[in-house]
């Protein structure tokens, strides 16, 4: 797909080949959403207006509503390079700023424990272009959450092996404050669950439109380009709010809300390639009502846009409608059988149990028409 410069921020900027993999390309499946339009327009407009400058946004609404799908068209939309972090309860200011690394002797590190090697030697191989989190989640095939666990864990281990003699150290920068001094656009997922209100308050001054990071080495200042993407889900039950002083730094927000069900359908008709309207229509009815019913009645999981995708693949795939209900779909919300009833009760009074069925015999009916 050939991109649409018209929203481009900084047009003179030259990328690196490193950093221009990381401009997300819109695939051929992707729909511009109206709030991809306002968001691009209102960002566009204020770039250089100063104070009334838009670079931290956030996304607040339904999983699967496409918040993350979001964050990278407006990185394609703006030719930033994407990234992201992904927030945890136990994140510390380290996982915000950094880490500081000894260098450790080629012969300790022989002595360590295979995944110690392994996560060593792929930190000092590093250019410096990868932050510290990103480097262990590519070497040891971990999570952004295990990998800064593990981080942890090899400074204890470096402490106890260096037996207090004198060790150089090396800077090792996080993810946030890659994308904060190069100028990326940073999706900051879920920081709502972030426990430590050192960790919040570190983030929240950096997300000051002339804020700036203390680094044990220097203090670096927000890369004019720095585009923060908030997303965060309210479907869970029992999910805590926003933080009130990490909010009061956002200039733009989206509610966002499982599509309409014509751009639902539209979305799955181009990613699955399954054009059986009638069909996907029953299925976006099926999905809205289970969304409805389980956040009406508490339960924790979520139907939304990725379950209807994968359910309709499977339904093109020649499986069961029925029977792929479950796999793809409620199962996903829930296994509890209580609330499975209540699932099922719902579609039962909206007689979509019955649409689905008769959509099934209408779809076979089509295809014999369509044999040779």
């Amino acid at each position: 797909m050939t991109e649409n410069r018209e929203y481009e921020l900084s047009p003179e900027r030259q990328l690196t080949d490193e950093e221009k993999r990381l401009v997300w390309k819109k695939p051929l499946t992707h729909k511009v959403s109206e709030e991809e339009r306002r968001i691009s327009k209102e960002i566009k407009r204020n770039w250089n207006r100063g104070e009334m400058k838009i670079a931290t946004i956030l996304l607040e609404g339904d999983a699967g509503s496409g918040k993350t799908q979001l964050a990278k068209a407006l990185s394609a939309n703006f030719g930033l390079p994407y990234t992201k972090v992904t927030c945890f309860n136990d994140m510390d200011k380290s996982d915000i700023i950094g880490a500081i690394l000894p260098v450790i002797s080629s012969e300790r590190i022989e002595k360590m424990e295979p995944a110690e090697q392994t996560a060593w030697k792929a930190l000092y191989e590093s250019n410096g272009f990868q932050s510290v989190t990103e480097i262990l989640t590519d070497a040891l095939g971990i999570t952004q959450e295990q990998a800064a666990l593990k981080m942890k864990q090899i400074l204890k281990l470096a402490a106890e092996s260096t037996d207090g003699e004198a060790v150089e150290y090396r800077f090792y920068p996080s993810e946030i404050v890659r994308a904060y001094q190069k100028g990326y656009l940073l999706e900051i997922q879920e920081p709502n669950v972030i426990r430590d209100a050192a960790v919040l308050m570190a983030l929240n001054s950096a997300l000051e439109l002339d804020g700036s990071i203390n680094l044990p080495t220097e203090i670096i200042r927000r890369h004019p380009d720095f585009i923060a993407v908030i997303t965060t889900n309210r479907s869970y039950s029992g999910i805590r709010p926003l933080n009130e002083a990490l909010r009061d730094r956002v200039q733009h927000t989206e509610k966002m809300d499982l599509p309409t069900k014509q751009i639902m359908i539209e979305r799955v008709m181009a990613k699955t390639g399954f054009q059986d309207e009638r069909m996907l229509s029953v299925l976006a009815d099926i999905i809205m009502i289970l969304d409805k019913t389980a956040r009406a009645n508490a339960i924790k999981g979520v139907a939304g846009m990725r379950s209807f995708f994968y359910w309709a693949d499977a339904i093109a795939g020649g499986a069961s409608a029925k029977e792929s209900l479950y796999h793809k779909v409620i199962y996903k919300i829930t296994t509890d059988s209580e609330e499975i009833k209540l699932l099922e009760e719902a579609l039962n009074k909206h007689e979509l149990i019955a649409s689905l069925e008769e959509a099934r015999i209408e779809q076979k009916k089509n295809e014999n028409l369509t044999m040779p």
